[in-house]
């Protein structure tokens, strides 16, 4: 009701204290007359005396005996929790929100959170696991984590991670029973495993480039998913040929339990990026994680 006499309450406060209109203008940087006009407007507001004024004095009436009661720890916890809000201005403090696909949340977000956040008590960080496309500013995330090339073009982006690349890969049972394609035009023949992605309105097509050319082929197949981590169990199972990030297979490759087909196909792109807005205050927290994250080639 009286937000707009918050000015008022903090000179009235300075004035019952210090028990003198010339000691509390003194201490609050204004004029004594400037500082008995808002007392006089407070009072006026309230319609009741909160002062005692002589020419020598300045004590409190019963009513302003109860203000002061109420209003003495209220504004020190506020002058508190401004100083709480300083310290987190110039010091690594307060809580950061992160969305981010799946795999960049496993492989990169989380060992560099976890090297870094035991140093930062202060620092709490909240990961949103989430494939889609997310409008960070809309849903009030501090940062998002996408590969480059998915990125809008007003916002700031760090490289958390190297180049990244889609492969397609099979078992060695598959390929043995199917034949390796050698032409993406050949994935017509083949059992592949789709990825839905429901932000995108489905399926999406399977994306090639060779020499400046580029193909782009709708797949079939017996099965399809919405997270990586099942196409993945399904391909080392045999039920067909798989388009995974290079990163996401390396493993299994290495291992000889899936094997890259159409490679020179398969050109690189950029890889993953912490971005947020070009607007955004980079508080010490923040800025620590941005650091922390920054891929050094």
């Amino acid at each position: 009701m009286f937000q707009d006499e918050l000015g008022s309450l903090a000179a009235f406060v300075a004035v019952a204290e210090a028990q003198s209109f010339t000691r509390a203008a003194g201490r609050l940087g204004t004029s004594q007359s400037a500082l008995s006009h808002k007392l006089k407007r407070l009072e006026d507001r309230l319609g009741i005396r909160l002062l005692t004024r002589t020419t020598r004095s300045v004590s409190l009436t019963e009513a302003g005996e109860r203000l002061l009661e109420t209003l003495k720890p209220a504004l020190e916890e506020i002058t508190s929790q401004l100083a709480t809000l300083t310290e987190i201005r110039d010091k690594p403090a307060g809580t950061i929100r992160i969305t981010s696909a799946d795999h960049v949340a496993e492989t990169i977000l989380w060992p560099a959170l976890n090297r870094l956040l035991p140093e930062y008590p202060d620092i709490q960080v909240e990961v949103s696991v989430d494939n889609g496309f997310v409008d960070i500013v809309a849903d009030r995330y501090d940062a998002g984590i996408r590969l480059g090339e998915n990125l809008d073009k007003d916002m700031i982006a760090v490289p958390i991670g190297p180049a990244e690349r889609c492969v397609v890969v099979g078992s060695p049972a598959y390929l043995a029973k199917y034949s390796v394609p050698t032409h993406p035009d050949q994935l017509s023949k083949h059992r592949c495993i789709n990825r839905r992605f429901p932000s995108l309105g489905g399926i999406s097509a399977w994306y090639f480039e060779k020499d400046g050319q580029q193909h782009q082929v709708r797949v079939t197949g017996q099965v399809a998913f919405n997270r990586p981590e099942m196409i993945l169990e399904a391909a080392l199972s045999g039920f067909g040929l798989a388009m995974m990030l290079d990163s996401q297979v390396t493993k299994q490759v290495k291992t000889g339990h899936l094997v890259r087909v159409l490679e020179q196909w398969c050109p690189e792109f950029p890889g993953y990026y912490l971005y947020y807005p070009s607007s955004r205050q980079t508080l010490p927290a923040f800025q620590l994680i941005v650091d922390t994250l920054r891929y050094q080639r």
